[in-house]
């Protein structure tokens, strides 16, 4: 009896020794969770996230975030309206060099866009993420925007916009005036030896044109008394009319030709300024003038020109309108 009593307690000793390691396994088993999910749950447990101070001041959302470099805290005002998330993201980066990555997150660690509006961000508590640095804000209570409030505030800008332009338009006009004779001082100065070329290619351009029409009437003439020799006193008319046929078809036929090549009709004054064109851009490209830079310039000139006529309008100027001058009978 005692031999299979020590048997027994023998057994039952390795049985509870056997038990004892499976559970050391099991446990051991339970214990290996993947380092992704593992550092998941630190994450979403909220561990090492300290919390920030945001409250209101003067109306509008303050937050205190400590500067990583700097070791300080500094005060951001948020603007609910007119400002985004990307604008307090590089608020904080300007502030301080040091700060590599920032970040806001939900509550559900979703990231937040950059393009999320303040008053949106201020609803919800959110997470900010600075380097390796966790915090969570807790908004205030600022409360929704309606359509109707937004139509009101942006009716507002646009009467401080129109009171500001009322009070302050003498000062306006005289700095647009101010930077509009700036500007045209330094067009002149740039199209002053553009002018002086322009001159001396249009002088030469127009008397080779005039050369070339006087040329062309002279030919005229000269074709004239030709074919008249030849009718009255070499030949007769009989043996000359055919010629006149030919050349009259020929000037026909270089007319049409003019056509084909510009499609333009064969006008003297559409032909001599298409003369001139010619001969001015030929002589421009031996003189290196930028013709292009030039009518740039001329442009430009004009439309300074506009805009000072329209800046000294009575109406631009707030002055009573001119009353018409009255025809005498």
């Amino acid at each position: 009896m005692a031999f299979r009593r020590t048997l027994c307690g023998s057994f039952l000793c390795k049985e509870i020794t056997n038990i004892n390691l499976l559970k050391q396994r099991h446990s051991q088993k339970v214990c290996l969770v993947p380092l992704w999910k593992q550092s998941t749950r630190l994450c979403s447990s909220g561990v090492g996230e300290k919390e920030l101070k945001c409250e209101l001041q003067n109306g509008l959302p303050t937050i205190l975030v400590p500067l990583p470099s700097k070791q300080e805290t500094c005060q951001f005002t948020l603007k609910p309206v007119t400002e985004t998330v990307g604008d307090f993201l590089n608020n904080v980066k300007s502030e301080d060099g040091g700060v590599e990555r920032v970040s806001l997150y939900s509550e559900d660690d979703i990231i937040i866009a950059r393009s999320t509006s303040i008053d949106v961000l201020m609803r919800k508590p959110f997470k900010l993420r600075i380097n390796d640095n966790r915090y969570i804000v807790h908004p205030p209570d600022l409360g929704q925007l309606s359509s109707e409030d937004l139509q009101a505030f942006s009716d507002v800008k646009s009467m401080i916009y129109q009171l500001y332009s009322t009070l302050h338009v003498e000062e306006h006009q005289l700095q647009r005036e101010k930077d509009l004779r700036k500007k045209m001082e330094k067009i002149q100065s740039e199209l002053q030896p553009l002018e002086e070329l322009k001159q001396e290619l249009d002088q030469k351009a127009a008397s080779r044109t005039n050369f070339l029409v006087w040329g062309g009437l002279g030919y005229m003439g000269f074709q004239f008394g030709l074919l008249a020799r030849l009718t009255w006193w070499e030949y007769s008319w009989d043996i000359v009319e055919p010629i006149t046929y030919f050349v009259t078809y020929g000037t026909a036929l270089a007319m049409y030709a003019y056509y084909v090549l510009t499609r333009q009709e064969y006008l003297f004054p559409d032909a001599r300024d298409r003369q001139y064109l010619l001969f001015f851009h030929k002589y421009a490209k031996r003189k290196q003038m930028d013709v292009e830079k030039y009518n740039k310039l001329k442009y430009q000139m004009a439309q300074v020109e506009l805009d000072l006529e329209r800046l000294h309008d009575p109406l631009s100027l707030n002055l009573p309108i001119r009353p018409p001058k009255q025809v005498k009978e």
